[in-house]
């Protein structure tokens, strides 16, 4: 069967071949996320966005950040550009580099985005401007940072398209979006967004809409560029099976807080949440029987509303450990450290963790 362009494997670049900003990196975290908390007026009242958040994104990390539709996700990203309208009233603080960005001039922020940060948007059909040429984009992403001549942003762009995988890209420069499929379209958003070597690159959903295969090749272009610039990515997802493939650590959110927070084996392999409990459970294994024993778990009931938040924990209505009435319903838990660098946001995770291994010892006394 013949290649179609989607299918053409990235092209493999020798350490050192292009790119590298060459700026200095904080022995700290390079991105300090603390205490974020993003609401928005409206009429039915505030939408607490995102409730208290806090994180790090270490240099040459890949943080997943994963939840329900709704869980703040996008918001956190999109504070931390400061891409939200006026309307929003953003509080906490957003150190880069040890420099706190949130709140800073505009001016300050368009000097930041795609040059130190950038982004790599979900839907790349509407991040693409339908009227311009992709190769006339990724230039000026270029030129709003760099002091270049017409070659040398066309050699430049034309570099950018090889790295990501495009095939023929002095061609392919010249088409418009609609031009391109699904999975070139997401490659050429990464090619704009790697324009200028980030030291962070923030990803939102950026297999969202691709089949497996398609998502398998985008991620592995986004890999690769992190192996040659050692750049950071916070990778925005839904999808857990992408999570466990590319990311170091993981921040679960739900209904616009962290609920929990660790590595991805902690995570997958010793969760602390009920959430995050649920979430696993939910995924189809290949090493689960098919029997009314091995069924996939379905979490019940619908996210509460961001608006008319339950008090105490805002899991609980659908939580299968909570107390009701009890400690659950009124009294909000603080993240916690419950392990190495392993946080979750539980009253009961101390019992969760004993239930999981007396369930572990029990399927190793079947086995």
């Amino acid at each position: 069967m013949a290649q179609t362009p989607e299918m053409l494997e990235p092209i493999d670049l020798e350490p050192g071949e292009t790119g590298g900003n060459g700026r200095g990196r904080p022995d700290g975290p390079l991105l300090e996320v603390r205490n974020l908390t993003v609401e928005f007026p409206t009429d039915d009242g505030i939408v607490h966005a995102v409730d208290d958040v806090s994180f790090t994104v270490n240099p040459n990390e890949t943080l997943g950040i994963v939840g329900e539709s709704g869980s703040g996700k996008s918001v956190t990203s999109m504070a931390i550009l400061g891409l939200l309208p006026k309307s929003a009233k953003i509080s906490g603080e957003v150190l880069f580099r040890g420099e706190n960005i949130l709140g800073q001039s505009e001016k300050n922020l368009q000097k930041l985005r795609g040059s130190s940060i950038a982004m790599i948007f979900q839907d790349a059909l509407a991040a693409l401007n339908p009227v311009f040429k992709v190769g006339k984009q990724i230039a000026e992403a270029i030129l709003v940072h760099q002091d270049l001549n017409d070659k040398e942003v066309d050699d430049r762009v034309i570099e950018l398209l090889e790295i990501v995988g495009i095939p023929n890209p002095r061609d392919r420069a010249e088409q418009y979006p609609h031009e391109y499929s699904g999975g070139m379209r997401q490659r050429a958003m990464i090619a704009m967004s790697i324009a200028n070597d980030p030291d962070l690159l923030i990803a939102d959903e950026p297999t969202t809409a691709l089949d497996v295969t398609i998502q398998a090749q985008v991620l592995d272009v986004l890999e690769r560029i992190q192996d040659r610039t050692s750049s950071s990515v916070m990778l925005i997802t839904h999808d857990l099976g992408v999570v466990a493939g590319v990311a170091d650590r993981v921040l679960v959110m739900y209904a616009g807080r962290q609920v929990e927070m660790g590595t991805v084996d902690q995570i997958f392999y010793e969760p602390r949440h009920p959430y995050a409990v649920g979430l696993l459970a939910s995924l189809p294994r290949l090493d689960r029987r098919s029997d009314k024993h091995s069924r996939l778990h379905r979490i019940t009931g619908q996210p509460p509303s961001v608006v008319f938040l339950p008090p105490g924990c805002a899991f609980h209505p659908r939580c299968p450990m909570a107390e009701v009435p009890g400690i659950c319903d009124h009294e909000r838990p603080d993240l916690r450290l419950v392990g190495d660098d392993h946080w979750a946001a539980c009253h009961f995770s101390e019992r969760l963790a004993e239930e999981q291994a007396v369930a572990l010892g029990e399927t190793e006394a079947r086995s």
